[in-house]
């Protein structure tokens, strides 16, 4: 890769002075953190033996485009009560920050993308050092501090304790292109919170390019249009000096004017060609010209790279302007690689430092190649400066708050016709009767589908949770059958039609109790189409560390006369793919209510889980789940149930066993009576986590601990081993492994095509779900 003269990157990349000895003390800090950054990359790369030989990467570029800004920001603006996510590529600056206030060991400075050691983007489960919010997927490490702040507030409604802080954003322009970010910037809410502080790192640079219709303009526009204050860092202190004498107007409307791409080259360029090419060919030409005759190298070297996301003094005046009473964007102007002999390179995203680069970049910064973790001396004003830093950072330990202990039963046995998604609603109601300590801390979150979902009970009983309460201009309206009171104490929030924003902020909720030391029960609810839309930042969400409930429905094909657009298919084996959650498929009521409070009782702790509830609109009769009435043997279906399925109907001979799910279980008990009267007795199995039920496999093979296995043995017990058809609302493959069991023959019945608008036992028909075509498959496979 081409790089500037040596000589001449000296000069031009020199530690800047200042008239303030507080500013030229951060300076050395952040040279320091800029070195340790690039120097835990290089180790990696280039240091640690790779035995593999497969790369293991780093952006020494990346991280250095925003040393300057996390350098400001740890060492002069931040309490102990703020919280910053972090550019995914900037951790190793997190890391070598932490370092320096002491809350990392030398020990993992070496080790980058090691197993067990740093991980490649921060992360607060797997990192050994303090990491605010998990970051690397794209758009949601951005956003997540806006549900955090959300979800901080909610908690003081709930502690009775105020618990405010900043949180801050720190991102990098290119990822402005992820839908995710307007979804959140843009949701009303979000206007009411003036903690948000994001600082766009404007590098104008991607992976690949430079990006030449990066605009700062347009993005000003966009947040200033979501209500947020918006503070622009343009240039430096130097530059701006320069554009105070004479001719200085003319050279700022060159740079301003000048595209990405020029801009970015003249940080490639020698002493002689930048005088050639900053004066351009515009009527400021002869005025440029001049003014740049009067500057000398070392000054005009400095000063082309004197953005203001690389000037304290400019970072200092920006902070000092943010207005706490509504969401401030800072957009920083930087240069991706600043200081490094990389800067400005159009592919320099990826790029590493040669053992050459790095030892001049040593000699440079005045350390040691050979051992590169130095502090700073205690003694020094950098060494007080960090000391008193770290002292003023230090957060007081939270005291847990155990959740409370959520019931197992509510003892309703509900009868006649019900579906599993009104299910949900009335469990709620019956929580806030039963546990009333348990219901404060439910918290329930729909994306303008609150009564479609059936929690309109719930809404009206629990009210909205908002920033500041709200008049309800339609409470004295007779006609209104869902009461919208809006107020800070309310346990239901409403966002806009956005499952990302859902998810984004159910992890949140459901992280309270790791960061604040209050948990709670978040649940979203949403249809079931869209939760493939939401799951990747849902599961983001529970790699770090977010514990939630997310609700689809109604779900499926049975949702016939909706049309194919809005019928799920691949939803019902999100539970045997996604770690770190159990899902949930109830056919009855009473099932909804048992896996609803079996799911909130792991949630809220260490070790606890995430869970998925797949819920229909379809009615059942409530009688075909022949509920026991003795106390034991209903404890017995219970857990069953929430270990995921159980024997529904058994006969003596079983020619076969019919494994169904959900709103399909109606269908193959039907079709079991109809075999039945053909003299081929069939079981029915009614599974209601297909998840559980494939861990319990995985464990009995000895390939997965910690899974219990009882459960096959009371649902498929071997001595009933025999032919096999399974049948859901979903696609086939999510119960086929059952065979594996006993290995038995099988035939896998589902959806496995695009749904069709229409009646549902014409759909049912059509994709061979119906009961016609589940006797069928009994009478094929028990040949």
């Amino acid at each position: 890769m081409n790089q500037i003269p040596a000589s001449e990157e000296r000069t031009a990349s020199a530690t800047p002075g200042y008239d303030d000895p507080y500013l030229d003390t951060l300076a050395a800090i952040e040279q320091r953190v800029l070195w340790l950054a690039t120097s835990v990359i290089h180790h990696a790369n280039r240091v640690r033996p790779n035995v593999s030989g497969i790369k293991v990467g780093g952006h020494q570029a990346s991280s250095a485009s925003i040393a300057t800004i996390m350098t400001s920001l740890w060492f002069g603006q931040l309490r102990p009560e703020d919280r910053v996510s972090v550019k995914p590529h900037a951790s190793p600056v997190l890391h070598s920050i932490n370092y320096l206030l002491g809350c990392l060991d030398e020990k993992y400075l070496t080790t980058l993308r090691e197993f067990g050691g740093l991980q490649s983007y921060p992360s607060r489960s797997k990192d050994p050092d303090p990491v605010d919010y998990s970051t690397g997927s794209v758009g949601i490490g951005a956003t997540a501090p806006i549900w955090g702040a959300i979800s901080r507030r909610y908690t003081e409604t709930v502690s009775g304790t105020p618990n405010r802080g900043r949180q801050y954003s720190l991102v990098g322009d290119a990822e402005l292109d992820e839908g995710a970010i307007w979804e959140a910037v843009l949701d009303s809410s979000v206007a009411e919170l003036g903690e948000i502080v994001w600082i766009v790192d404007l590098n104008r640079q991607s992976l690949d390019r430079v990006v030449p219709n990066i605009a700062a303009g347009k993005i000003e526009r966009l947040f200033a249009a979501a209500g947020w204050q918006v503070i622009t860092v343009r240039f430096g202190h130097l530059l701006e000096s320069l554009m105070g004498r004479p001719g200085g107007d003319a050279l700022r409307q060159r740079i301003v004017n000048m595209s990405n791409p020029e801009y970015q080259r003249l940080l490639r360029c020698s002493a002689p060609e930048l005088r050639d090419r900053i004066p351009g060919a515009g009527a400021g030409r002869d005025a440029i010209t001049d003014l740049i005759s009067t500057v000398d190298d070392h000054t005009l070297f400095r000063a082309i790279r004197n953005l203001g996301g690389h000037d304290l003094a400019a970072l200092r005046d920006a902070y000092a302007q943010i207005d706490d009473s509504r969401p401030t964007v800072i957009i920083a102007y930087t240069v991706k690689g600043n200081g490094l002999p990389t800067e400005g390179h159009p592919q320099n995203h990826s790029s590493l430092l040669t053992a050459g680069q790095y030892r001049e970049l040593a000699e440079r910064f005045g350390e040691n190649a050979d051992a590169p973790w130095n502090r700073f001396d205690s003694s020094t004003a950098e060494g007080r400066l960090i000391f008193n830093t770290a002292e003023v950072l230090q957060r007081d330990a939270e005291v847990p708050v155990a959740p409370p202990q959520v019931p197992t039963d509510l003892g309703r046995t509900p009868s006649g016709t019900a579906t599993t998604q009104a299910a949900l609603g009335r469990a709620l109601l019956d929580i806030k009767r039963a546990a009333p300590d348990v219901a404060r801390r439910v918290v329930t979150v729909s994306p303008d589908v609150s009564s479609s979902t059936n929690l309109a009970g719930w809404v009206n009983k629990v009210g909205v949770w908002s920033v500041e309460e709200r008049q309800n201009w339609f409470s004295d309206d007779s006609e209104t059958v869902m009461h919208w009171r809006e107020n800070p104490t309310g346990q239901h929030i409403e966002l806009g039609i956005a499952e990302v924003n859902l998810v984004g902020l159910i992890s949140e909720l459901g992280a309270t109790w790791s960061r604040w030391g209050q948990p709670l029960f978040p649940i979203g609810v949403l249809y079931d189409p869209f939760v493939e839309r939401a799951l990747e930042p849902w599961s983001y969400g529970i790699y770090a560390g977010g514990q939630s409930i997310l609700v689809g429905t109604p779900s499926g094909v049975t949702l016939a006369p909706e049309g194919g657009a809005h019928q799920s298919i691949k939803t019902p084996s999100i539970g045997l793919e996604q770690p770190g959650c159990i899902s949930y498929e109830p056919a009855f009521a009473l099932e909804a209510e048992w896996t609803l409070l079996a799911a909130m009782a792991q949630m809220g702790r260490p070790g606890g889980k995430s869970a998925y509830l797949r819920l229909s609109t379809k009615p059942v009769d409530q009688q075909l789940a022949e509920i026991p009435e003795d106390p034991a043997a209903r404890e017995r279906r219970r857990r069953q149930v929430v270990a995921g399925g159980y024997l529904l109907r058994t006969v003596k001979n079983p020619s076969a066993t019919i494994v169904t799910m959900g709103a399909l279980v109606p269908d193959a008990i039907a079709a079991a009576d109809r075999l039945g009267a053909q003299g081929r007795p069939v079981d029915v199995v009614c599974v209601t986590s297909p998840g559980l039920l494939y861990e319990a496999l995985q464990s009995r093979n000895g390939q997965k601990e910690n899974a219990e296995t009882w459960i096959l043995d009371q649902i498929l017990p071997p001595e009933r081993a025999v032919p096999m058809i399974t049948v859901l609302d979903g696609h086939p493959h999510t119960l086929a492994f059952l065979a594996n069991v006993n290995q038995v023959k099988s035939r896998n019945l589902g959806v496995s095509q695009f749904g069709q608008s229409g009646d549902i036992d014409d759909v049912y028909r059509y994709h061979g779900i119906d009961v016609d075509s589940i006797i069928r498959a009994a009478l094929d496979v028990a040949e």
